[in-house]
């Protein structure tokens, strides 16, 4: 494929949705575009503000809590997994709003202790403790919202 159809190509792709930039480079490559031409194509879009790193970060940040309740460790390493730099990812979680953030938590954690059979406190709170973890919340804002209300 040549480079002005890749560009193309990729513009319809990064308009499509917010991507990263390792995540056009990985698609320039699988189109068969040398290392070159792939940086050259991802410099143009970056000028044309198809590709903007960080409000694909924002983006995914505020996505990925808002739809998928995730917390900010699972954000973390999934920016992280997208190549998006250390500050970069620090801007994206400082802009998760903190009331939000901790009603999320509460609401995840409510609905889960609805569905959970176990009726020994201990081991119910443990495995409440646990879902939350694997959202990717952190432990000492599980701990106190799982301490201050009785699920």
């Amino acid at each position: 494929m040549e480079r002005v159809a890749a560009k193309m190509k990729a513009e319809a792709y990064c308009a499509y949705q917010e991507r990263s930039q390792q995540e056009v480079r990985d698609k320039l490559y699988g189109w068969g575009l040398h290392q070159a031409d792939v940086e050259a194509v991802i410099a143009d879009l970056i000028a044309d503000n198809f590709l903007n790193e960080e409000r694909f970060a924002l983006a995914y940040a505020s996505g990925r809590f808002r739809m998928k309740g995730w917390g900010r460790y699972k954000i973390k390493q999934g920016l992280m997994q997208k190549s998006v730099s250390v500050p970069l990812i620090q801007v994206a979680l400082s802009s998760l709003n903190e009331r939000e953030y901790r009603e999320k938590l509460l609401s995840i954690l409510q609905a889960k202790a609805r569905l959970e059979k176990e009726k020994q406190p201990y081991k119910r709170k443990n495995k409440l403790f646990q879902y939350a973890l694997s959202k990717g919340y952190e432990s000492d804002l599980i701990l106190e919202l799982l301490n201050d209300n009785e699920l």
